[in-house]
């Protein structure tokens, strides 16, 4: 057999370039880099390649059309030569096909994070890109673990928009399906609610009774208070000195310093309250500010820290203990905030008329009133419940937090409420109502600005700050939270009033698919 050298050149050549382009290719769409976005080499590489196949049709054509020239021993060699290409060109793309997508300079950082050479943590900082940094911890963590996470998706996200200030660490993120609940007429507007659940019936229960207040006439809501709160705790030698700052602090005349001095730490911040108690020789001082359109957590503390450090002048026998003493109270169920309100406190509240409780919720007036009397009211407090003198407040605060970028934590107290039930216009109709004293949300900050949750905060129309008048955004979420509780509790009490909660949830929160081969 005669070995043609042009031919030995031209396809270890057209190997070598088809190698590199599948690897220049890979690295492009893990690195989420343009595919038309070429280099030098890579352009070179590219024409090099249309040669190679322009040669490649020629060689293959000329053998085609000569193909009877050839006699039975030199097709046979042919035929053999031809076959041995195609093997090792198909070899070659099984290779690349299988082939690990990590590349060496990726190697050699897994290794050093699984060795503990380099902190997981410092990934992005180190390599200074973030989508390769959740890349590497990934494998690094799967190769550790020995456990897979195959299905927790890390593609399609911005990492980019969470550095510093959502999550720390990433290896992918969580699905969430969104379902909307409405129209919901509350106030004279319209409004489609984002719910971000897993618990089937949830959504459908909401929108049917989103539909029970739209025919009757829509619900009115009440912003009662608004103001996010902090308290530290405060120590002093004796219970006289922790008084003295009391009554300092309590004093009229000093509160407008005080404000002042707060209010430095942010255009937005406005010092509201001061609230103290005392226990034994510490002090539990309850700051209340107006925060804007932002939940204002941070707000409020960097304004609690200029007046801890103004009165370190006028008290220097006092030592900061913490800057929360859980008297503020946040994420946790806690009387002061029922009582005193935390966040923005509202009240909602509708007017079902008969027809519609009969038609659309499927029960009665009279039984609606002495379920809720003897469930939300009489169980709750046999319960010993706090602040939750409801039927599932939580479910729709929930959903609409996680739809719209709020702290899901924050959920605890966001969801005291007690709902009431009464028989008006002579027991022919139903007053409904939802009142919730410390519903914490905003509309700037945290995971609001993230692009599926600022997505859902444009649908209500509350996306960002209110430029013309500061906090009105996050003051209508608010509402608009609080009217989905009153169609989330005036639903799933018909249902039960009915008795078709079982029946409800049998049909919606079950799944026929089985699963158990793939698990």
């Amino acid at each position: 057999m005669v070995v043609d050298t042009r031919n030995v050149v031209f396809f270890t050549v057209f190997f070598f370039v088809v190698h590199y382009l599948l690897i220049r290719w890979r690295e492009k769409i893990r690195n989420s880099t343009p595919i038309h976005v070429v280099t030098v080499s890579e352009m070179a590489a590219i024409i090099t390649f249309v040669g190679s196949c322009i040669y490649l049709l020629l060689y293959f054509g000329t053998t085609l059309v000569h193909h009877t020239h050839f006699s039975d021993d030199e097709e046979a060699e042919e035929t053999k030569n031809h076959s041995a290409i195609g093997c090792k060109f198909d070899v070659l793309l099984t290779h690349a096909e299988k082939k690990e997508t990590t590349t060496g300079e990726d190697e050699e950082v897994i290794q050093a994070v699984v060795s503990g050479k380099t902190p997981s943590y410092l990934l992005e900082s180190k390599l200074g890109d973030c989508k390769r940094a959740v890349f590497i911890r990934r494998v690094a963590l799967e190769r550790i673990t020995g456990k897979s996470l195959e299905g927790l998706p890390v593609d399609g996200f911005d990492y980019e928009s969470i550095l510093g200030q959502c999550c720390e660490m990433p290896v992918g993120y969580v699905q969430i399906p969104v379902g909307i609940a409405g129209p919901l007429l509350l106030d004279g507007m319209e409004f489609s609610v984002p719910m971000g659940t897993t618990e089937g019936c949830l959504v459908a229960s909401t929108n049917r009774g989103c539909k029970a207040i739209y025919v009757s006439g829509g619900a009115t809501s009440v912003l009662l208070k608004d103001g996010m709160t902090r308290a530290p705790i405060v120590r002093f030698a004796t219970a006289k000195r922790a008084a003295d700052l009391k009554f300092f602090l309590e004093e009229p005349l000093n509160f407008q310093n005080l404000a002042s001095v707060f209010d430095r730490s942010s255009r937005f911040a406005k010092l509201r309250k001061i609230q103290c108690a005392i226990a034994g020789r510490n002090l539990y001082i309850r700051f209340t500010c107006s925060t804007g359109d932002a939940m204002g957590m941070n707000m409020v503390s960097k304004g609690v820290q200029n007046v801890l450090e103004y009165l370190q002048a006028n008290f220097p026998d006092m030592d900061v203990i913490g800057i929360s003493g859980n008297y503020c109270s946040d994420k946790k169920p806690a009387a002061v905030n029922w009582i005193e309100g935390r966040g923005k406190s509202v009240v909602c509240e509708a007017i079902i008329t008969e027809d519609v409780v009969k038609k659309v919720l499927k029960t009665t007036v009279a039984s609606l009133v002495e379920l809720n009397m003897l469930k939300n009211l009489t169980g709750s407090a046999m319960a010993g419940a706090l602040g939750g003198f409801n039927a599932h407040a939580s479910n729709i605060v929930s959903a609409v937090f996680l739809a719209t970028g709020q702290d899901p934590a924050q959920n605890i107290e966001s969801s005291h409420c007690i709902t009431m039930m009464e028989a008006v216009n002579g027991g022919r109709d139903l007053h409904v109502s939802v009142t919730m004293p410390s519903i914490e949300v905003g509309t700037v900050g945290g995971g609001t600005q993230l692009a599926s949750q600022s997505a859902c905060l444009n649908l209500l129309g509350v996306k960002g700050a209110n430029k013309e008048w500061a906090g009105s955004n996050a003051r209508q979420l608010a509402k608009v939270v609080a009217a989905a509780v009153l169609a989330g509790e005036l639903s799933l009490m018909s249902a039960i009033a009915a008795g078709q909660l079982v029946k409800s949830h049998m049909k919606y929160n079950r799944s026929n698919k089985d699963i158990s081969a793939k698990s």
